[in-house]
């Protein structure tokens, strides 16, 4: 599998990494929403050890929906209970302090899986927090519902019902949505407070045009952060195929 990915990476903006991928999993319905955040303001909120990253001088931050299917170790099986769970996540756009290998920031990452939240929190030191989810699909409308459940965590909900409107298509290089879906690795800070990275690695997303309709959205203000008022930019993927390698530490030069 992974000798075929390797002919089908000429889309990454770096090659991929030379080891095994350690963690294969699906994306599935998701949704991207997005909203224009002054880099000023967003530059508060990510680690002086990562730069933040911004298009035409805006930075960026996303809510994303979706649900995980499939989420296995390498060489090992699927296991239904802990394999398939409802995500959520808010992050922004960084990249390493050289500027180089452009990822994602996550302020959050809720999920409806206490032992994969457990696991994400010890192994990749990520902010996940453990949440009743709901996600349904009638036709080709998605109905989505989140309450963090976290132990000693802020509340933080959403609610929202969001459909695709259009073909399926590849975003354009250089375009503002290649931008801001086009990632390869995660950014966190490890325990001595350095900057670690996890690449990933999946075709180019296949994004279709979206509507949604948002009833409650509070998870970005449990992280501190405010949204404007303005629409978001939407986009929706039924499904994606990714792998993961194990993070280490970030090297620059």
């Amino acid at each position: 599998m992974l000798g075929s990915r390797i002919q089908q990476s000429s889309h990454r903006p770096w090659p991929l990494p030379s080891g095994p991928w350690t963690m294969a999993q699906q994306w599935c319905d998701l949704l991207f929403a997005h909203w224009p955040i002054p880099a000023a303001a967003m530059r508060a909120f990510v680690p002086p050890a990562l730069k933040l990253d911004t298009y035409d001088g805006q930075a960026w931050i996303g809510v994303v929906p979706f649900h995980m299917r499939n989420v296995r170790p390498r060489a090992l099986p699927a296991v239904p209970w802990l394999s398939h769970f409802a995500e959520l996540n808010v992050r922004t756009y960084v990249t390493a302090a050289d500027g180089s290998r452009p990822g994602v920031w996550f302020f959050s990452l809720d999920a409806a899986n206490p032992v994969a939240v457990m696991l994400a929190r010890r192994f990749f030191m990520l902010p996940y927090f453990n949440a009743a989810m709901d996600v349904r699909t009638v036709s080709d409308a998605v109905y989505y519902t989140s309450r963090r459940t976290h132990t000693g965590a802020a509340p933080a909900h959403f609610m929202a019902r969001y459909r695709p409107t259009g073909p399926v298509y590849h975003a354009a290089q250089g375009t503002l949505e290649q931008w801001l879906t086009e990632r390869y690795a995660l950014y966190t800070i490890d325990r001595r407070g350095r900057p670690v990275i996890g690449e990933i690695d999946h075709v180019p997303w296949p994004l279709q045009p979206a509507e949604a309709e948002i009833e409650i959205n509070d998870i970005v203000g449990a992280s501190g952060l405010g949204l404007p008022d303005s629409p978001p930019l939407l986009h929706f993927a039924r499904r994606l195929d990714v792998h993961i390698w194990p993070i280490k530490r970030v090297t620059t030069g």
